[in-house]
């Protein structure tokens, strides 16, 4: 990493990694050859497309098959690749491919990265990452490429379906379907089995994280070999799958036709957490139909996965100490395994962090843009969820509400304890005791 590399702290390369391939994918962006009609785009436009990029979003200002050439869709696509697996996993795969020794900051900053527990077998763990998206994007690609070859021809049917299966994995939520008409995201494919399977099935599989997958491997149908985590992740993901499928479906999408009801209803509640990808009009979504979307974007996917969010152990934790509380217990737990305090503290601060950040981003643009509150606090969650859903007023937001939203969803992909460490690195603050009085809350 260097001299310049040693300085820094885990959180901070992590931090300016991102940082820095969001600024490369912006200069490739403005290059003329980039957009169809051959001038480039311009900054705002190239900044905010490359940062929803590898922030895995899916915002866009601008439509990906109606504005971006063949060469602007692959550089998208790369920053999408690179954000989903993340920046420090990528530089350590190629590191290992050039046959460089990998130092121990280096395995410590990968630690970090994909939320691993310990520094041993980082290296194995990040071959296991780069092999598994892989695999499991080239199947996608391949379940989808019947579908779209007999849509859009041969080779456009697999560059269609490469595209859509890489940006399902990495829950980035662009899409190429500009060309049946712009903004329409999937809402064509809303009744057809092969795509919605794919597509979530793809979701899921990125959303839940590298060490659960692991953890799949290794102890396969054995669940009770499992970490906590990997129970912890794969319960929460069920229900809140599960939960607001069955809301969807009662409530949201009664006129539609029986089989086009229930994949909108299962394909929205897998969506909405983290990939962007839409098979339904938002629009005609209630406003407490709204809501509830708003809630699971902010809960987002899990630690050490591809997807952004508070993510799903924040939740569980937060409801099981609340559980706890109300059954007078004086520890959290799951699984016969107790939860720590700093764990529980960490949730908390997460929680007020997301909460404060989605509430301000949307009270400001609300105001700057005088749109109504909801519509901005829709916009706030799927940008700081890095989900990439909107009601169709990203593109024409202004500059100060297009940088609330950069903010928000680099924030919301980098991890805002992540922020936070870097921030404060090396100060470790006053480790005496002060001493303690009792304050009431509640």
């Amino acid at each position: 990493m260097g001299r310049v590399g040693k300085r820094l702290s885990s959180s901070q390369i992590i931090i300016l990694g991102f940082a820095g391939v969001i600024l490369l994918g912006s200069l490739l962006l403005m290059l003329p050859f980039a957009t169809q009609n051959g001038e480039g785009a311009v900054f705002r436009d190239a900044v905010f497309t490359a940062t929803s990029a590898v922030c895995v979003t899916g915002l866009v200002v601008q439509d990906t098959a109606a504005y971006w050439s063949a060469f602007g869709q692959a550089v998208i696509l790369f920053l999408i690749q690179i954000g989903g697996m993340g920046v420090v996993t990528v530089a350590i795969a190629v590191s290992i491919l050039s046959g460089r020794q990998i130092s121990l900051k280096q395995r410590s900053t990968m630690q970090e990265a994909i939320s691993a527990h310990k520094v041993g077998g980082i290296v194995q763990m990040t071959g296991f990452i780069i092999k598994t998206a892989i695999l499991l994007e080239l199947l996608g690609a391949a379940v989808m490429a019947p579908v779209f070859c007999r849509e859009f021809g041969p080779l456009k049917g697999l560059w269609y379906a490469l595209f859509h299966s890489i940006s399902a994995f990495c829950n980035a939520g662009f899409d190429l379907m500009g060309v049946k008409g712009q903004y329409t995201s999937l809402t064509h494919f809303a009744d057809h089995p092969v795509i919605n399977i794919a597509v979530m099935a793809l979701i899921i599989s990125g959303g839940i994280g590298f060490m659960t997958w692991d953890d799949i491997r290794v102890n396969r149908q054995h669940i009770r070999k499992y970490r906590m985590q990997s129970k912890v992740i794969l319960l929460t993901s069920a229900v809140l799958i599960l939960l607001p499928g069955l809301y969807f479906f009662f409530f949201e999408f009664q006129t539609a036709p029986l089989g086009e009801r229930v994949w909108s209803a299962l394909f929205q509640s897998v969506t909405t957490r983290t990939a962007g990808f839409n098979t339904a009009d938002l629009a005609r979504i209630s406003e407490v139909g709204t809501a509830v979307m708003i809630i699971l974007m902010l809960i987002g996917g899990s630690p050490g996965s591809t997807a952004g969010g508070m993510k799903t152990t924040t939740a569980a934790v937060l409801l099981s100490t609340m559980v706890s509380v109300f059954r007078r217990r004086e520890h959290t737990h799951f699984f016969g395994r107790r939860v720590s305090d700093d764990t529980i503290r960490n949730a908390a601060t997460i929680l007020m962090m997301y909460v404060t950040l989605f509430l301000a981003g949307g009270f400001v643009m609300s105001h700057v843009e005088d749109l109504p509150l909801l519509t901005c606090l829709f916009e706030t969650a799927s940008a700081v969820g890095t989900v990439g859903l909107t009601q169709g007023v990203t593109p024409d937001l202004g500059s100060i509400s297009r940088t609330i939203l950069i903010l928000l969803m680099y924030i919301g992909r980098v991890g805002g304890l992540t922020l936070i460490f870097s921030a404060v690195a090396g100060n470790q603050g006053n480790t005496a005791r002060l001493p303690q009085e009792k304050l009431t809350v509640g």
